[in-house]
């Protein structure tokens, strides 16, 4: 690993070394129910307090652990949090006190507190365990004079503790917390249902069955919205979204519709918290009774209950709780007296520190919207992540394809503007498969047919572009798709500039109105050649889009591509499985290569997810001496009780250093302390069924790109064709921080390094400092993106995208 250089800017930038931990203890603890991911967030909150010489306590056993002190209250080591980021749950305990409900257990644990003069506090929890916190931090002073009047601590003890600091992070599978996009453990609880959902498909497939799942969500609907979305579920009950009246029977016509086209299982998943619009709860069992006895279908119910809360944490938690961990540890050196108690979160993919008070307030009130039947209320305050989740379900689940409906009735479209709404609207993969390809394709095959438009597929990219290997796409015709790996369009690299004449001529043939690309880095190159060509071709002077999807994650743009998180997540396992293989053998190296190109994303955060001691990538050089210091610090590491090594490098990070070399040299320097294996990870990672993040990103990105499609099909309608030759009709839908945007082609060239074919810059290069010091590098870190104390925006009532009901 390079040794951090001085940065150039130093200006106009804040650096976390100014910030000093030295005579402050910090305490972690965990609370309410467990969350994968957790155990990551307590390491990160160890290890940086370490790092800045902090002394960092742990609470086992949660509030009840800082009530009954003694030896629930230990101070931690670097040593002591090794191994932990792959376990799921928490390892350092959590449990439900009613004791901390009394003024007397918080008095018994500010006793606890004092005498360690911790008065830093990180709590990892639900709304619930952060309410407590906060209301413990206030009544802080008044608790210290009790201890002093009852005689246990003195006058200087009080003023050297005189401040409780509080930060909160979010730990719970419901996702059900306002002010975060994702709480630590969703990411995780999805995998499981999915996991769970991918194997009951293959069986109810084959006797042609009913499956109603009841997944968690007492209060949310999160996690089943987004797995019917993630699996392509028929139905999907909620509480946030109780059914209309006669929903019964509008359940049962679509489910023996489906049926009808040749689909052999239904899925119907249901929140455990779901109701009826008269409040009334909907169970597993009704739906079933309901099912057998209006359709006679063979139907089972399963119940995935405690499962979802256990495994091992994926790649996103790992990551999540990681930024979150060093975050909260950055928020509690910079709080100063007036600071209110935060709690660290993340908001499209930046992580942000808010009013700790402000959330919990707006999650009360989600409830309450609730409790008076306020439901599309609820659902605003739920914030965007749900809504933009809930819209488009309800695009695609409530809407039957216009031109298939069975007895001729149109949908609720309109008319009126049918005589120029419909237009021939092309789909086709470019470049490598990446997972999650096929659940993109799925919806913007789905939401063209129910905007009215006729949708073409092309196979095998651009070559099968010009060979003509086009045809129309119906909506049954993608039935299933979301959860395969792969391409099922096809894919090749292919470029179109060789092939121009025979492309346009095949778009007259097919009289294609617009074009949508889902790849990466050759969909862009192929989409700045088609752009380029408008000035001879008015073929191209029509509106294009491009969905960035690479497991490299190397397009310009985007901060995410489609198909990167299925690779992280393999990549993460097989790193798992390889340092378990070490747990016999002690004092082992392992030197994992990566794919990537000369994009160093996977390793990187692969290396963050996986707990590497080092990652090599091509974006930031190293020379031999790094590569002795590295070896020198796994020397060290191996004298400790952690007696293994990870060892990350991407497959184009140096033509000399190769992974073979790399391999020898610590072979040959390690000799006598520590022996090597090298693993070359190859095509395992670009394969898979995607994960649940793919397939929602993946179902959401191409509802977003065909609607930006219809909007600019309309307003390039002239005089009976679509014309339009303006650079921002060739875009780009890509994740920048906080928000989806369409950016033109043409200004994204600018941003990009065509020879190595990455980004000229890249957000996730800020991770690997982070990296670094979980490793116990010593290293600059820049924090002035971090530090900034925000509001909770309340989102104003909006028209939503998709107005029908389900």
């Amino acid at each position: 690993m390079a040794g951090a250089t001085g940065p150039k800017r130093q200006d106009t930038r804040k650096f976390f070394e100014n910030l000093s931990g030295a005579g402050k203890s910090i305490a972690v603890l965990t609370s309410g129910g467990d969350a994968q991911g957790m155990n990551g967030a307590v390491r990160a909150v160890v290890r940086m307090g370490i790092y800045v010489g902090a002394k960092v306590y742990f609470i086992h056993e949660g509030y009840q652990g800082m009530v009954d002190g003694g030896n629930n209250i230990i101070e931690a080591t670097w040593e002591s949090v090794s191994s932990v980021l792959q376990v799921g749950g928490t390892v350092i305990g959590s449990a439900r006190c009613k004791e901390f409900r009394t003024h007397e257990g918080r008095l018994k644990a500010a006793h606890n507190l004092v005498q360690r003069g911790i008065t830093y506090l990180c709590v990892i929890g639900g709304d619930g365990s952060l309410t407590g916190a906060n209301l413990f931090r206030e009544e802080w002073s008044s608790l210290l004079n009790e201890l002093i009047e009852q005689g246990l601590i003195d006058e200087d003890a009080a003023r050297s503790n005189s401040k409780l600091h509080i930060v909160g992070m979010v730990g719970s599978i419901d996702n059900d917390f306002c002010g975060t996009d994702m709480t630590i453990g969703t990411d995780s609880a999805l995998h499981r249902i999915i996991e769970v959902v991918d194997a009951i498909m293959t069986t109810a497939q084959s006797h042609q069955r009913t499956f109603v799942l009841e997944v968690m969500g007492r209060h949310c609907g999160y996690l089943a919205l987004v797995s019917a979305l993630a699996c392509g579920a028929d139905w999907v009950f909620i509480p946030e979204m109780p059914p209309e009246d006669g929903w019964e029977d509008n359940m049962c016509q679509k489910l023996s519709e489906n049926r009808a086209d040749r689909k052999r299982l239904n899925i119907i998943i249901v929140a455990e918290g779901a109701i009826d619009s008269h409040n009334k709860a909907i169970t597993p069992d009704y739906i079933k009774d309901l099912v057998v006895s209006n359709l006679g279908f063979d139907t089972r119910v399963t119940i995935l209950g405690h499962v979802q809360r256990g495994g091992t944490p994926s790649a996103f938690d790992r990551i999540l709780a990681s930024r979150m961990g060093v975050e909260a540890v950055l928020a509690l050196l910079e709080a100063s007296t007036d600071t209110p108690a935060c709690v660290v979160s993340l908001v499209g993919n930046q992580a942000v520190r808010l009013p700790l008070m402000e959330c919990v307030q707006m999650t009360q009130e989600v409830q309450k919207a609730m409790d008076e039947k306020k439901f599309d209320e609820a659902v605003r305050l739920r914030g965007r992540s749900f809504e933009n989740n809930l819209s488009t379900y309800r695009l695609l689940a409530s809407q039957t394809a216009r031109s298939e409906l069975p007895n001729g009735e149109e949908e609720e479209a309109g008319d009126e503007e049918q005589s120029h709404s419909s237009f021939n609207v092309a789909v086709m993969n470019v470049g490598a498969p990446a997972a999650g390809m096929n659940a993109a394709v799925r919806s913007a095959v789905r939401v063209g047919i129910t905007e009215g438009h006729k949708m073409f597929a092309v196979n095998d990219g651009f070559e099968g572009f010009y060979k003509g290997q086009i045809k129309e796409i119906k909506w049954g015709d993608v039935g299933g798709w979301t959860g395969q790996g792969g391409s099922l369009l096809g894919t090749k690299r292919t470029l179109p500039a060789k092939h121009l004449d025979k492309i346009a001529e095949q778009m007259r043939i097919h009289n294609i109105s617009a074009l949508l690309v889902i790849g990466g880095f050759e969909a862009f190159e192929s989409l700045l050649e088609l752009y380029q060509a408008r000035a001879h071709y008015q073929e191209f002077c029509i509106p294009m889009c491009i969905l960035p999807a690479t497991i490299s994650n190397n397009v310009p743009g985007t901060d995410h591509s489609l198909g990167a998180d299925t690779s992280l997540n393999a990549i993460v396992e097989t790193c798992d499985r390889i340092k378990q293989s070490a747990s016999g053998t002690k004092r082992r190296v392992f030197i994992i290569e990566t794919m990537g190109g000369y994009c160093g994303y996977l390793a990187t955060v692969g290396g963050l997810a996986a707990g590497a001691d080092t990652v090599y990538i091509y974006e930031e050089p190293f020379d031999i001496r790094d590569l002795q210091a590295n070896v020198e610090h796994l020397t060290q590491k191996m004298k400790t009780s952690i007696q293994r090594g990870l060892v990350l490098r991407n497959e184009n990070s140096n033509e000399n250093f190769t992974t073979d070399f790399i391999y020898q040299l610590y072979s040959e320097e390690g000799r006598g302390v520590f022996d090597c294996r090298k693993n070359i990870l190859g095509h395992m990672q670009q394969g898979g069924a995607p994960s649940p993040f793919d397939r929602n990103f993946g179902t959401k990105v191409a509802a977003k790109a065909i609607q930006w499609i219809s909007r600019t099909l309309k307003e390039s309608y002239k005089e009976g064709r679509v014309f339009t030759n303006s650079e921002d009709t060739a875009c780009l839908l890509g994740m920048r921080r906080r928000a989806m945007v369409f950016q033109p082609v043409a200004q994204l060239r600018e941003e990009t390094d065509f020879v190595h074919r990455i980004p000229k810059e890249q957000w996730w290069l800020k991770l690997r400092p982070l990296m670094k010091i979980l490793a116990k590098y010593k290293t600059s870190y820049d924090v002035s993106d971090a530090g900034q104390l925000e509001h909770v925006t309340r989102v104003r009532p909006k028209q939503s995208d998709a107005s029908a009901g389900i």
